[in-house]
């Protein structure tokens, strides 16, 4: 597949999405979108794939934001758009049924950091910045970040982040618990490559499964997340991985995992 704005390869099971405008510091445009959105239903639609990755092109920048001079002459009715265009993608994003790894190269700010928090893992260059800098331009967040990052970080922290507009390093990122884990950047790709393709060798079935209980129990009480987990917990029992998984425990030997998500 090629496109204008982003690099999408698959090695194997696991599937990784490249931004590729390095010269505007990767960033989001409608086109940007629009390709993320297409490339995001081929990998839904594809079985082999069992992880992505999503990073950045060049040395500079995951995502620095969207691009402000697509976004300085909206209209009203335009800004509201180009806002629900990225909610949309991030909660396409979030919905899918797969690990998704955000490997921060660089700048993740704005878009950027709304991006890496719609990820199911954070992994960060040691040189990394994040923030909310749209206080600065006389605007909000747009594609998620006040509603992402309060739950994430706490209204408080929230915030202040979303009102200063300051840029925090990777290891305060990961302090507040933006981010999952700080590498040295000459070693941040090797590292997340490492992690993918440990979840490659895990059951689709239980992967998604995974996935899908901590997501939709997280803002329940606990007694109705529980019911979440043991109706997940009883389905994984339908997948032939469940039998392969316990049947090579018991055998002593490595699963095989082939379960399909139908």
């Amino acid at each position: 597949m090629t496109y204008e704005t982003i690099i999408f390869e698959q090695q194997d099971e696991i599937a990784i999405i490249r931004f590729n405008r390095p010269k505007a510091l990767n960033a989001i445009n409608p086109t940007v979108i629009q390709e993320m959105t297409d490339a995001l239903a081929k990998i839904t639609g594809e079985s082999s794939i069992r992880v992505l990755i999503l990073t950045g092109q060049g040395d500079k920048a995951f995502v620095a934001g969207a691009d402000i001079a697509t976004m300085r002459d909206f209209t009203p009715l335009e800004g509201r758009a180009f806002s629900r265009q990225g909610q949309d993608l991030f909660l396409q994003l979030e919905g899918l049924p797969m690990p998704v790894i955000a490997c921060v190269n660089g700048f993740a700010l704005g878009g950027g950091n709304e991006m890496a928090m719609a990820c199911d893992f954070v992994y960060a260059a040691e040189s990394a910045q994040f923030g909310q800098p749209e206080i600065n331009l006389g605007i909000i967040p747009g594609f998620g970040g006040t509603q992402r990052l309060s739950r994430l970080v706490g209204k408080s922290m929230a915030k202040e982040l979303c009102m200063t507009g300051v840029m925090i390093g990777a290891q305060e990122a990961k302090a507040l618990g933006l981010v999952n884990k700080v590498f040295p950047k000459e070693t941040l790709w090797d590292e997340t490559i490492k992690v993918a393709k440990v979840l490659a060798g895990k059951g689709r079935v239980s992967l998604c499964a995974v996935k899908d209980t901590i997501d939709r129990g997280y803002d329940q009480d606990l007694r109705t997340g529980c019911y979440i987990e043991a109706d997940a917990f009883g389905m994984c029992m339908a997948s032939e991985d469940s039998h392969e998984g316990m049947g090579a425990f018991l055998e002593k030997r490595k699963p095989e995992f082939k379960g399909e998500l139908r």
